[in-house]
C-alpha cells in the first residue's frame, strides 16, 4: 500500500464523520495525477507555498502603509498566523487539518498592494468592483488545486459561507487574526494609547492571552454544537450554524471591530495616507490601460484588458508598485 493511501485510511479512522477526507475528495477542474507519497490536500498546501505568489506576500502590507519598523505585520506574517491558528482548532475538532492548512496558506494570495487601501481602490476603478477573495482564486487557477480547497479560499470571508467544516475553521481564525495583530500593531505605531476596558476585561490584555481566550471559546462551543450535527449533514450543512463563537464572545468581536474601524482604520494620518495609494493606483490603472503593451505577455492583454490590468496591479508587491510609479511618472533626473 502507498504512503498516501496509509494517510488516506487514517483520516478516515481517526477524523470525525463531518471532517473532509482526502480519499473523496470532489477533484480538480484539470485531471492530475495522485502523489505516491502525499494526499491531495497535501499537494495542494505545497503547491501553495512553493508558488511565486506566496512569495510576494512577504512584501505586501497587511494594514500599515509602508511601515519602517521591522515588527509590523505583512501578509505573510497574517497568513502564517492565520493557518497556526486554523490547524490548532482543526485538529482538537478531529477535522482535516491539511485541508485547513492549505486553505489558510492561500486565502489571501490575490491580496493588491498597500493592503485594504489598494483593495479600495481597485474595487472603485474595476467595472464590477474587485473583491480579494475571487482574485485569489484567479491566482490559484494555474495550480489546479481541489475543489475544497478553492471553496474555502473564495469563502473565507466573513459574508460567505464555506462548504466545508475546514473552510469554515479558517474563516472564524482570519478574523481572530487580523483583529488582534491591527490592536498589537496600532499599538506599536502609536495610533491608539491603550485598549478600551472591554477589550482586556473579556478577551485578555496582551495579544497571547486574547487569541488563547479565543480560540479555546471557539474549539469549546463548537464542540458542543457538533454534537447535534446529523451525520447526514456533513456534506451540506451549514457550518456558520455548527463552528462559531459563543454568541456572546461574537457580539464582543463585533465591538471590537468597531472599535478598529472608529480608532485606527479611521485615523486621520491613515487616511491621509490611503488617499495617496488610492490616487497613485488610479494614475498607473490608467496607463496601463492606455499602454497594454507594457503588460507582461502572459496576462493576454487582447482577449480581456481590463482584467489583465488588474491582475498586474493586484499582484504587485508595495516596493514593486512604487518602483512602477517612480519610472511611470517621476522624471528621472539628468546626469551630467
Amino acid at each position: 500500500m502507498l504512503p498516501r493511501e496509509l494517510l488516506e485510511e487514517r483520516e478516515i479512522a481517526m477524523l470525525k464523520p463531518y471532517a473532509t477526507k482526502s480519499a473523496y475528495t470532489l477533484g480538480r477542474v484539470r485531471e492530475s495525477k495522485k502523489c505516491d507519497l502525499r494526499t491531495e490536500f497535501q499537494k495542494d498546501r505545497d503547491r501553495i507555498t512553493h508558488s511565486k505568489a506566496f512569495r510576494r506576500l512577504m512584501h505586501k502590507t497587511q494594514v500599515f502603509i509602508s511601515p519602517e519598523g521591522d515588527h509590523y505585520r505583512t501578509r505573510l506574517t497574517h497568513t502564517l498566523e492565520v493557518a497556526q491558528i486554523a490547524r490548532t482548532v482543526s485538529r482538537v475538532l478531529g477535522l482535516n487539518e491539511d485541508l485547513t492548512e492549505a486553505i489558510a496558506l492561500g486565502h489571501d494570495l490575490g491580496h493588491t498592494p498597500f493592503g485594504h487601501t489598494g483593495e479600495d481602490a481597485l474595487d472603485k476603478l474595476v467595472p464590477g468592483g474587485f473583491r480579494h477573495n475571487e482574485q485569489s482564486v484567479r491566482v490559484v487557477e494555474e495550480l489546479n488545486l481541489t475543489r475544497e480547497v478553492i471553496d474555502g479560499i473564495l469563502n473565507h470571508r466573513t459574508a460567505y459561507s464555506p462548504a466545508t467544516p475546514e473552510g469554515r475553521v479558517v474563516q472564524l481564525s482570519d478574523k481572530i487574526a487580523w483583529m488582534n495583530h491591527d490592536i498589537d500593531d496600532a499599538l506599536r505605531a502609536k495610533l491608539v494609547d491603550d485598549l478600551p476596558p472591554f477589550i482586556p476585561q473579556i478577551l485578555g490584555r496582551t495579544i497571547s492571552e486574547r487569541i488563547n481566550f479565543l480560540v479555546l471559546n471557539l474549539i469549546s462551543y463548537s464542540s458542543e454544537m457538533l454534537k447535534d450535527l446529523p451525520d447526514s449533514s456533513h456534506r451540506t450543512g451549514d457550518w456558520k450554524t455548527y463552528i462559531a463563537l459563543s454568541p456572546s464572545v461574537t457580539e464582543t468581536m463585533s465591538e471590537l471591530r468597531e472599535y478598529l474601524f472608529a480608532n485606527v482604520y479611521a485615523n486621520q494620518l491613515h487616511i491621509q495616507e490611503r488617499a495617496k495609494i488610492q490616487a497613485m493606483l488610479k494614475l498607473m490603472y490608467e496607463y496601463y490601460m492606455n499602454h497594454l503593451h507594457l503588460l507582461p505577455s502572459e496576462l493576454n492583454a487582447k482577449n480581456n484588458p481590463q482584467q489583465a490590468v488588474t491582475d498586474y496591479i493586484a499582484c504587485m508587491t508595495d516596493r514593486f508598485a512604487e518602483k512602477r510609479f517612480k519610472e511611470i511618472f517621476i522624471p528621472t533626473a539628468w546626469e551630467i
